[in-house]
Order: structure tokens, then sequence, then C-alpha cells
């Protein structure tokens, strides 16, 4: 008798100890769960308000084809955003060819070929310098012959050109390039001789860009596989700065 009596006092004993622990531990948790959501709150929140702002498309160029078709000489008429202005690098405009159908994979698309030394490209905002800080990217669709590199250059306010150490050289077939600017080093480039000129450049002021385009260094092959650059629709993400 005694025995069950000091048994059922023990086991209320132990049921009123589990019980008090129990109660402390449901507010641990409960803080502990509420802390969770409140430092992940609070991290979220910072972290949202002081990530770099998502860049957006200032500009796209798609290249235009003559009614006849076929290959020619680059002229103004050539751009399809009526926004830009193109500008041609080391080859006159009858040396930098316009080609393709747009049809079955075909992009219309610069050609240089025939370029008789190195040259480049760029286009310009009419309105807007282009601030490529932050996440900035370009992207663009490229095929290459040889040992040819399609390579992102830049004019900057001061008139500064660089060329950057990002390549492409896709060989079998039309590729979709898309690279960040934060991610590449730069050389200067003299934009006469369409060559580079000392080192690397370090930490440019990218936060108003000029002129925007791709260079290719090598001199072009003529017609046929050897060494040529072709570029398509090129797209340019960043922040549009007003000119005026």
């Amino acid at each position: 008798m005694h025995n069950l009596k000091f048994l059922v006092f023990l086991g209320i004993a132990c049921s009123a100890f589990a019980q008090q622990p129990a109660a402390q531990g449901d507010a641990g948790a409960g803080g502990g769960r509420g802390g969770g959501r409140g430092a992940g709150g609070g991290r979220g929140a910072g972290g949202g308000r002081g990530a770099a702002a998502r860049p957006v498309l200032v500009f796209k160029e798609e290249w235009k084809q003559t009614e006849a078709g076929g290959e020619h000489g680059i002229v103004a008429e050539d751009v399809a955003n009526p926004n830009l202005d193109m500008k041609l690098y080391g080859a006159k405009p009858e040396e930098l060819l316009v080609t393709g159908t747009a049809r079955d994979g075909d992009p219309i698309h610069l050609w240089t070929g025939t370029c008789p030394g190195a040259c480049a490209v760029t286009l310009k905002d009419k309105s807007n310098f282009v601030d490529l800080t932050g996440l900035a990217r370009i992207r663009w669709v490229s095929k290459v012959s040889g040992f040819h590199q399609v390579r992102p250059v830049i004019k900057l306010a001061d008139g500064t050109m660089l060329v950057g150490d990002h390549v492409d050289e896709a060989r079998a077939d039309y590729r979709i390039s898309e690279f960040n600017i934060s991610e590449l080093k730069w050389i200067r480039l003299d934009p006469n001789k369409v060559q580079t000129k000392g080192d690397f450049v370090a930490s440019p002021d990218l936060s108003k860009v000029d002129e925007i385009g791709f260079v290719d260094l090598i001199p072009g092959s003529g017609h046929g596989a050897g060494g040529w650059v072709d570029v398509g629709q090129i797209e340019v993400y960043g922040k549009a700065v007003p000119r005026s």
C-alpha cells in the first residue's frame, strides 16, 4: 500500500516537473521561431534595400537589310533603331559588310571579313549616356571563323576608348552570349589604329558611357573560312543617363 502511494506521488511529481519545463520550452521555441523570422525578415528587408538595382534594357539593335538583300557595305540606314547612331573605326564603310536574311538561323549581321585591319563598330544612344556600373550587362549574337574573337568596346564620356577582356568565339553556329560588365578588365584602345595601348585600366568610370559596341582585333581574311567575325543583335542593359 505504501508502495502504491509512493508510486502515485512520484507519478504526480514527475508530471508536474515535465509540464513546467515543457511550458518554458514552448516559450523558448516560440521565441526562437519568432527571432528566426524576425532576423530573416530583417536580413531580407535590409538585403532588398541594399542590393544593387537591376539593370533595364537601355537599347537594342537588330540591323536592317536592304530590299535587294545580299551583302553590302554598312551605311547609317542599316541601323534599325532610330534612337541610335552607328560609328565605324578602323575600316571604310564599304569594307565592313551587312548581310543575312533573318530566316532559317541566318540573322542579319555585320561581317568583318573584308576589313583590312582591326575594326570596331559602336552604337550611341542619341539622348542618353549609359551607366554600365553595378549589374549592367551586354547580350549579343555572334559567330567567328579562325582565331578571331568578338570583344566589347566602349567609349567613355571623356573620349577614352576601352576594350574588354571578354571574348566570344563560337565557330559552329551563331550563339547568344551574355556577360556582366563588372567582371571585365579593360585596356585602352587607340580609335585611329584600333590597337590596344598600355596596361589594364584600374577602375574606369563607367557611369557615363558614350558608345558601346564590339571590336575584331585581327584583319579579315576575305570570303570563305579563315578569319572573320559576325555580330547580329546587340542588347545593352544598364541605366540611361540623360545627355542634357
